[in-house]
Formats: structure tokens, C-alpha cells, sequence
């Protein structure tokens, strides 16, 4: 018995929407670490020991946390896997380039990086996609590397 092929869903909704929740996460990681940054020097302006406080002490693996957690649950809804294969580089590697953005152009570069690092990653999630979405990646990256340590 012949099944009908199905069509294959569109990708662009599905990286459209995994670039805006780069860009989402970006900034909202972004605004909390700088937020922490502020809290910690003023907590320890008065001390001239190491000063630790709970708030950066905790604040990268709660970013990373909230990361893994908002990125499986958006991919899970937009129907992007493997997500074995897509999150981890998304959330590991991205600093590499939101960094580089920051650092290069200002604060409002990092949603901009942020949604290209995902959206690019997002991308490479489709066969049919994979080279270009991993050259686009790899192209981010290397010029973030640049960036950062030319």
C-alpha cells in the first residue's frame, strides 16, 4: 500500500523562531550578568579581601540552567531535532560570540549575535540545511575568535 508523502514543514518559521529565542536569551543573559557584575561591586567595594557573593557565584550556571530549559522546551515546540545535537553548541559556544558582539559593537550587537548564533545553529538541524548552517556557524565563531583575541 502506497502512504502519501508528506510535504515537509517550512523552516524558516521554525529558525525564525529559534533565532528570536537566541535573541531573547542573548539579551536576557546579557542584562542579569551585568546586573550581577554592578550587585558585586558594590557588596565588595568595602572589602579589600576576596569578596565572593552568592549572586556570582551562581549566576553563570543559573544562566546556563534557564538556557537549557527555555531552548529545549522552544525547540521541543517548533519541532527542531536533534536537540542533542543542536543545544549544547547553542548554549555552550555562544558566549564566544555574544562576547565579540559586545565587545566590538555595544550591548545592542548581543541580540543580534544571539539570534544568528541560534538561528544558524537551528538551521543546521535539517539535512537538507546542514552545510550551510554549519558554515554559517563556523564562519560566526571564527570571527568572534578573531575578534576577541586579534
Amino acid at each position: 500500500m502506497n502512504t502519501p508523502r508528506t510535504e515537509p514543514r517550512p523552516v524558516l518559521p521554525r529558525v525564525s523562531g529559534a533565532a528570536a529565542t537566541g535573541a531573547v536569551l542573548a539579551t536576557g543573559a546579557g542584562t542579569y550578568l551585568s546586573w550581577v557584575r554592578q550587585y558585586d561591586d558594590r557588596a565588595c567595594a568595602t572589602t579589600a579581601s576576596i569578596c565572593v557573593t552568592w549572586r556570582g557565584v551562581t549566576a553563570i550556571p543559573l544562566t546556563m540552567t534557564i538556557a537549557v530549559i527555555v531552548l529545549t522546551v522552544v525547540y521541543k515546540r517548533l519541532g527542531i531535532r536533534p536537540r542533542l545535537a543542536v543545544i549544547p553548541p547553542t548554549f555552550l559556544l555562544a558566549p564566544l560570540p555574544l562576547a565579540a558582539a559586545q565587545s566590538a559593537a555595544g550591548w545592542w550587537a548581543v541580540p543580534l549575535a544571539g539570534a544568528a548564533w541560534a538561528g544558524f545553529l537551528a538551521l543546521a538541524a535539517w539535512s537538507r540545511y546542514r552545510i550551510p548552517g554549519v558554515t554559517a556557524s563556523g564562519v560566526l565563531l571564527l570571527a568572534s575568535l578573531i575578534v576577541l583575541y586579534h
